[in-house]
């Protein structure tokens, strides 16, 4: 074989070689392209999530409530234990502070335009009212809410949660009946969960 010959050969050789590693990769992704997408959380989007913890009056921790932005409103996952059993009231206050004994400082319910307390009364619902919580014998709840008359940061026109003093989330010792003014005879306050960013 001639000089240039060797040279020629040598080049197609390379230029193949090339070749070759340039399409491996298109290959790899074509044989399993589910990997890159299965490693990254994928978050629809304008959506979002906040998690905030429940203490009790003596500062225990008692669980946490995640709270996630839809088009619709705010979704509450509540998950708490160490309550007793049966139906709690439940709602979001004014304010992010759950520092005093008690809770008053988290304020009265978010309801700036003044609408009654109370998802069964026909003057009602205020923007605070949510569902009873539903603890178990065992003092546990794993419950999700919806409130469509609240929002993260005012979508909608709606109240928003994080505001500049932020909110809170508080489960009250009795059931809320829906209609009562001003929260319908559901108690003391036993938990308080600080919503801020």
């Amino acid at each position: 074989m001639t000089k240039t010959a060797l040279i020629y050969a040598g080049l197609a050789s390379t230029i193949i070689l090339a070749a070759c590693s340039r399409s491996e990769p298109k290959q790899a992704v074509m044989e399993n392209p589910s990997t890159p997408v299965s490693a990254a959380k994928v978050t629809p989007t304008g959506s979002s999530e906040h998690t905030a913890y429940f203490i009790s009056n003596d500062r225990a921790n008692l669980g946490k409530v995640v709270l996630t932005r839809t088009p619709k409103g705010v979704s509450a996952l509540v998950e708490v234990e160490g309550l007793t059993p049966g139906k709690h009231g439940m709602h979001f206050h004014e304010t992010g502070d759950c520092s005093d004994e008690g809770f008053k400082k988290s304020g009265g319910h978010i309801n700036p335009h003044g609408h009654q307390h109370g998802l069964k009364n026909p003057q009602g619902p205020d923007n605070a009212d949510l569902p009873n919580l539903v603890v178990d014998e065992n003092g546990k709840a794993s419950q999700r809410v919806m409130n469509g008359r609240i929002s993260f940061s005012g979508e909608g026109g709606r109240p928003a949660l994080f505001d500049e003093d932020g909110s809170a989330m508080i489960i009250h010792a009795n059931p809320d009946d829906q209609v009562t003014q001003p929260i319908g005879g559901a108690g003391a306050r036993v938990a308080c969960a600080v919503i801020k960013r």
